[in-house]
């Protein structure tokens, strides 16, 4: 059996929105201001392992912790030239162990951003 490949591009944004609890229309909102990774500098079609990821804390950054786009884009400019693989890595797991005691319920969609 071969390892997952978590670069491997699998997902659709439609069902990165249905993993989040979130609309499809706030994750685009998200995308078409630069938040989500791209790939030769346009927007992707699909998203790998890794990508849902950063998107789910950017959804977190941005519908829980109320932070706006330019935030955010700074949260992930810190993350991306300031920290080394190991403690970015570090970092996100713990962010993601945060984000698994969430429920779809406790977070609301934000239309405005």
């Amino acid at each position: 059996m071969a390892l997952l490949d978590n670069n491997k591009l699998i997902l659709p944004l439609s069902s990165i929105a249905e993993l989040l609890s979130a609309k499809v229309r706030t994750l685009k909102m998200y995308e078409e201001k630069g938040l989500f990774p791209k790939e030769d500098g346009k927007i992707k079609k699909l998203y790998s392992i890794n990508d849902i990821k950063l998107i789910s804390f950017v959804y977190y950054l941005a519908s829980v912790k109320k932070i706006n786009a330019n935030g955010i884009k700074y949260i992930l400019d810190m993350l991306e030239n300031n920290m080394d693989e190991k403690n970015r890595h570090d970092f996100l797991e713990l962010v993601e162990k945060k984000m698994e005691l969430l429920s779809g319920v406790d977070v609301k969609d934000v239309e405005i951003f």
